[in-house]
């Protein structure tokens, strides 16, 4: 396999209504319309096999960036790779359920998370708050920083509600995962949620709707799933 031949499967594989459905949600053009699960059932394996990863990112197409993500390899790719994935990334899609996926999976998920909150620009910050919820989400315990955890919470109280509109919707993501991932800071989590209350964000021309943090955290509280860690970040 090569990456004209994958993306010829890529382009077979496209619906027009699975097209028109993401660019509803804010992805951008080029694209195919592919859906997520028939990816992973007929192309993951030819790509890792052919090690297409990188080369799939650069087409800038999404759906070949979703693939990218799908096949790279978290403990191969690069620090200054992941930064250019989130320079090019297709759209908001990709660099939050794809570059802060894979980017918490590495070995530089708490630095380039901690990098991407502190730039200036939407897309980086919403990507660093991504990254760091995700990371929560599977690191052990005991390898998470309790303290700059709980500053970024407070951030997130203090800020939240003047934040630009898709940082709002991934700092309150950020809340959830630490109440719901992360059991030291459980309690911090639950008052930031009710502190923060509803969180309004622009969601487009979808149905979309923001989580209420504190009924999120206090439902995974109920099932006792507080600090079940998921396999991987990226899906």
């Amino acid at each position: 396999m090569n990456l004209t031949a994958i993306m010829t499967e890529l382009s077979e594989l496209g619906t027009e209504q699975t097209k028109k459905t993401l660019l509803r949600h804010g992805v951008n053009e080029p694209l195919f319309g592919v859906k997520i699960g028939d990816m992973k059932k007929q192309l993951v394996k030819k790509v890792k096999a052919a090690d297409l990863s990188l080369e799939l990112f650069e087409t800038g197409n999404y759906d070949a960036q979703y693939l990218a993500g799908l096949t790279a390899d978290p403990k191969k790719i690069t620090k200054s790779e992941l930064l250019h994935w989130a320079e090019i990334a297709n759209s908001k899609s990709i660099r939050e359920a794809i570059v802060a996926s894979l980017t918490a999976e590495t070995p530089y998920a708490t630095e380039l998370a901690n990098f991407w909150i502190h730039e200036r620009n939407e897309k980086f910050e919403s990507t660093g708050w991504s990254c760091y919820a995700n990371y929560l989400s599977i690191a052990p315990n005991e390898e998470i920083n309790q303290d700059e955890v709980l500053l970024l919470l407070e951030k997130v109280e203090q800020t939240i509600h003047n934040a630009k509109n898709g940082v709002r919707y991934t700092m309150n993501n950020f809340v959830i995962a630490t109440g719901t991932y992360y059991p030291p800071l459980l309690q911090k989590a639950e008052a930031v949620a009710k502190k923060i209350g509803t969180v309004y964000v622009d969601m487009g021309d979808t149905a979309c709707k923001v989580p209420v943090a504190s009924s999120y955290i206090e439902k995974a509280v109920q099932m006792d799933r507080v600090g079940k860690k998921r396999k991987r970040a990226i899906c």
